[in-house]
Order: structure tokens, then C-alpha cells, then sequence
């Protein structure tokens, strides 16, 4: 029996300019960042400092296909949905048997419902999945600083109890002081969990590596103290022209509101800087959802994975 490399008759030298899928470097950046640049995607997956950070947690790779970025995710076995002029149905078929004869699945990732609607006819090669699970949530920064409304007045009400109990507070950008200080107390943070979270372990190495190349990859941040103790910081990077990605954020419980105080003083810093803020997914997490629906965000992206059929 063939295999399905040998009847498409695919040449992986044929479609795609590096001959190998390749590592996130920092030399690559300036190349992928000119794709985010010109197509402004809006999941944070296809942040450059996202990739990079996290491409030892989710095996990720990439290469250029028929002129695409093309992103690969070795733990899910799923292309991204590539970044460019939109491929038609036929061309996204070519290259999941591309991805095939290159030992990759074929199935394609970050999908959007605009996507899906502008070409029905990608049912004859693909079945459509909704990924609720993973859907990205988009908040204006004006209203984040704001929190006008009757559903946000419990988070002006935290606000003003954490500001009451710690006057004393302060506020200013992360700085290089600042790494191994935020890095011990995410280290706090799960440590003292309930149970173990191979989740925050996988996030803590991003941490670290965001860290070790903070400057390069254009992340910012800022700190929120209370004296001389740390209790909130949240890491953030530009995404696309007019929206932030919001990537590490973290809070000790212990001190009441400090979770809504560094999320309203992230959005005052970000407010001349972008429109929006992407504070990424909940990842079907009840209390994550919860959290996240009650700062009633602009609009969620629900991404759509494309899972190729393999009978056609």
C-alpha cells in the first residue's frame, strides 16, 4: 500500500524556503515579526515572543510555505493556520500533505470563523472544530482603567479596599532588579498551590526565559509593592498594531484586591499604547472562565482547528 507522501507525489524542496522546519531564534524575529507586521493576526499564538518563549514546552517549529508562515506545534501534531494571503481550500489541502510527507499531522490550528465563512467548501477536506476551550479574550484598555458599569463595581470596590489597607502601595515598570525577586515568588506561587501543576511549571520556564531575553523580545512590565514586597507583577508585549498581549501575570492572595489593582494599573500603562488588550485563553478552566467573563471583555476569538480527512 503507498503511503499518502507517495500518492500526492509531494517534494517537501518544492514549497518551501528553509529546507528543514526551524527553532524560534532571535534572528529570526525581524522575519516573523515582518508577517505580524503586514497580516496583524489577533490570536497571541502567533506572538514572536510567545513562540519563543514557550517552543520548548509545545515542540515548536516553522517554515515557509508557498510564501506562508507556517508555525507547527509538536505536542497538539497541528500545523497553525498559515500567516499571509489566505490560502484557498484546494492550496490549505497541499499543505497538510505536505505537513504529512514531512512526518508532521495534518490537521491546521488557529483557524478563524471569518476564515470558515468566506470558504464552505473547506468541509470537503476538513472537518470544522469549534475550540471554546481556547478562545482568546479581547478587553478594551480605556474600560479596564475605567471599570465603569454596574457588573464592574465589584472590581472598584477591591480596588478601593486593597488601596485603603496598604497606602503605602506603589507602582512603577518592571525593571532587570526585578527578575529573580518575580521569579521567586511565581516560584512562591507554586509552592504553596494545592497540588502540583505541570501547567505552572511549564509556565515558570517561560517565565525564566522571557526573562533571560527581556529587552530582545520586547516585553514590558510593571510591578505593584506594598513597602518593599513584591505582591503583583504582569509581563506584557505589543502583538499587533493596536493590540498588547498580556502574558504573565501574578498576584499573592494573601493580599486582597492586588489581582485587580495590577490588572486596572496595566491597562493605565498600556492606555496611549494600544487599543486592546489579548489576555489570552482560559483553557476550560471554571474559575478562569469566571475571572475572565466578569471584566466583560470586548469580544472573544474562538479559534477553528481544521482536522483534515484522511479518506478524500
Amino acid at each position: 500500500m503507498q503511503s499518502r507522501c507517495e500518492q500526492v507525489e509531494c517534494d517537501p524542496a518544492q514549497f518551501i524556503t528553509f529546507p528543514t522546519p526551524c527553532r524560534f531564534k532571535l534572528e529570526d524575529q525581524e522575519l516573523i515579526r515582518s508577517y505580524i507586521d503586514r497580516f496583524h493576526p489577533e490570536s497571541c499564538e502567533f506572538n514572536f515572543s510567545n513562540l519563543f518563549c514557550w517552543q520548548e514546552v509545545y515542540d515548536y517549529s516553522w517554515f515557509l510555505f508557498k510564501g506562508r508562515l507556517v508555525i507547527y506545534d509538536g505536542v497538539d501534531k497541528c500545523g497553525f493556520m498559515p500567516l499571509g494571503e489566505a490560502f484557498l481550500p484546494d492550496e490549505l489541502r497541499d499543505l497538510s500533505y505536505h505537513l504529512i510527507c514531512m512526518g508532521f499531522g495534518p490537521d491546521i490550528s488557529i483557524s478563524t470563523r471569518k476564515y470558515v465563512d468566506a470558504f464552505p467548501d473547506i468541509d470537503r477536506f476538513y472537518t470544522i472544530r469549534s475550540e471554546r476551550d481556547h478562545a482568546e479574550y479581547i478587553y478594551r484598555v480605556d474600560r479596564l482603567v475605567d471599570l465603569t458599569g454596574v457588573k464592574l463595581h465589584k472590581k472598584r470596590n477591591l480596588i478601593s479596599q486593597f488601596k485603603r489597607r496598604n497606602p503605602d502601595y506603589s507602582v512603577r515598570p518592571l525593571k532587570a532588579d526585578d527578575f529573580s525577586i518575580a521569579l521567586d515568588f511565581a516560584r512562591h506561587i507554586i509552592e504553596t498551590g494545592k497540588k502540583p501543576s505541570k501547567d505552572l511549571e511549564d509556565e515558570f520556564k517561560a517565565i525564566e526565559r522571557a526573562f533571560d531575553h527581556f529587552d530582545s523580545l520586547g516585553f514590558e512590565g510593571i510591578v505593584l509593592r506594598v513597602k518593599n514586597r513584591m505582591v503583583a507583577f504582569c509581563v506584557f508585549s505589543r502583538l499587533n498594531h493596536d493590540t498588547y498581549n498580556i502574558q504573565f501575570e501574578k498576584s499573592d492572595l494573601a493580599f486582597k484586591g492586588a489581582a485587580q489593582v495590577i490588572n486596572q494599573e496595566t491597562a493605565k500603562y498600556l492606555l496611549n499604547k494600544c487599543v486592546y488588550v489579548n489576555r489570552e485563553q482560559d483553557l476550560g478552566i471554571k474559575g478562569l472562565r469566571q475571572a475572565k467573563l466578569s471584566y466583560e471583555p470586548e469580544r472573544l476569538i474562538i479559534p477553528q482547528t481544521l482536522i483534515f480527512k484522511t479518506d478524500i
